[in-house]
């Protein structure tokens, strides 16, 4: 049988099966989104080679599958060995075999899927902030004592809310309690976590903060592993207590607040003390203040009484016959002392007086001499500015004169001449 082509359907050339293959392995390992890509299925079998570990992985109702391999010097490397039944995402590069014409996905790293992901994810996260000392133990602040207001972030329709107020209000009564209310579940969760807290911080009256909310599934906890609420609980500006009621895993919630309960109910016992503890310990202290003072009263007694037991045994007859002759001593010397001081003193007046009885113009007067008098009252020591007829009073030394200057005698020329030099 013959068969006619029109010679339009006839090619000059044609590829060889090499060519086309290494057209297609071009296609393919050239690709961008080809060179580095993440898939995730079901490993379906998997066998172990000198040259490294070769599996299927396929969709789980088995309708696409691809070869996939580790070579051995990967190995090491991979998070998750893939094993038969297991659900992976593996990263990796598609490959083609030109001799066999089929492809292949060269496999850098596996990791588990589902919850093992979020496993994966949590231990990552938690090693990358504790690395950053988030959760170091110094970094935690101790609670205040007795607490005047304290801060609530949780549900408002969580059952936690009621536990927490009936918790606090039964330990403490008369607290002041701040609420910030936010979601505790689903993809905005965290979000509304971040903006609670900072509204307490804003608001500045708390002095301790508690984040709850109630048991759940694993994925309902999920918004207290997110790094957003964790950095928000380490940099909050007051001292913070989660209590979250899981207890299976810590979240890291948990790890960055400075104290963590496993229920909302053991946080609000966690955040103020037990009133009726308070009155206890306040007998305690009573009873050993009056213990103490007891104590030390009875020792004082005894200092005492051992005191009065050495006064009795010392012999205070000559004690007190030594001191009276001392005082005796004492007074004596005392009593010359003030003598010979009176006696310096009295003479001493007396030496005085007499200087003064000299000097005294009066005394004098009565030795024969004079003073004269201008009618001004000026004295007269010289015959200098005086004219005739002048008038002057004469001062005795017992009684006074009326004159009148009728001459004028020049100065004893024997009589020395006093000058000052200025």
């Amino acid at each position: 049988m013959t068969f006619y082509l029109p010679d339009l359907l006839v090619p000059d050339t044609a590829l060889s099966v090499a060519g086309l293959t290494a057209y297609i392995q071009a296609l393919l390992e050239q690709d961008s989104q080809l060179q580095q890509i993440w898939v995730t299925g079901e490993v379906s079998s998997a066998n172990r080679y000198r040259s490294g570990l070769f599996f299927t992985l396929q969709d789980p109702d088995a309708k696409a599958a691809i070869s996939c391999v580790v070579w051995s010097s990967q190995l090491g490397k991979v998070v998750t060995l893939p094993t038969p039944g297991e659900q992976i995402i593996i990263l990796g590069r598609i490959h083609l075999h030109p001799q066999r014409g089929h492809y292949q996905l060269i496999v850098w790293q596996a990791l588990p899927a589902g919850e093992g992901l979020r496993a994966l994810r949590y231990r990552q996260l938690r090693h990358r902030l504790e690395a950053e000392g988030l959760f170091d133990p110094q970094r935690k602040r101790s609670l205040p004592s007795h607490p005047q207001t304290v801060a609530v972030i949780t549900s408002p329709r969580a059952a936690a809310w009621g536990d927490i107020q009936r918790t606090l209000k039964r330990r403490y009564p008369g607290l002041k309690v701040l609420f910030s209310p936010t979601l505790v579940q689903g993809d905005q969760a965290p979000v509304s976590i971040v903006n609670a807290i900072e509204r307490v911080e804003r608001d500045g009256r708390a002095e301790v903060l508690i984040l709850s909310r109630g048991g759940g599934a694993t994925e309902d906890m999920a918004c207290f592993n997110d790094e957003r609420v964790v950095r928000a609980i380490a940099n909050c500006a007051i001292p913070v207590i989660a209590g979250i009621g899981h207890q299976r895993d810590e979240s890291l919630a948990d790890l960055a607040a400075d104290v963590y309960a496993h229920t909302p109910t053991a946080a609000a016992e966690q955040a103020v003390p037990q009133l009726a503890d308070l009155y206890t310990q306040h007998q305690k202290r009573a009873m050993a203040l009056q213990e103490a003072a007891n104590h030390q009263f009875g020792r004082v007694e005894e200092e005492l009484r051992q005191l009065r037991d050495r006064l009795r045994r010392l012999p205070l007859e000559r004690q007190l016959q030594r001191e009276v002759g001392n005082l005796a001593w004492l007074r004596q010397e005392l009593i010359k002392g003030a003598l010979r001081q009176s006696q310096q003193a009295t003479h001493h007046c007396q030496t005085l007086q007499q200087k003064l009885t000299n000097l005294d113009p009066q005394s004098v007067l009565h030795r024969g001499y004079a003073i004269v008098r201008q009618g001004d009252g000026t004295i007269t020591r010289s015959t200098t500015g005086l004219h005739l007829g002048q008038e002057l009073s004469i001062n005795l030394g017992q009684g006074q004169l009326k004159v009148q200057v009728t001459e004028i005698l020049p100065a004893n020329p024997n009589a020395s001449e006093s000058s000052t030099v200025l």
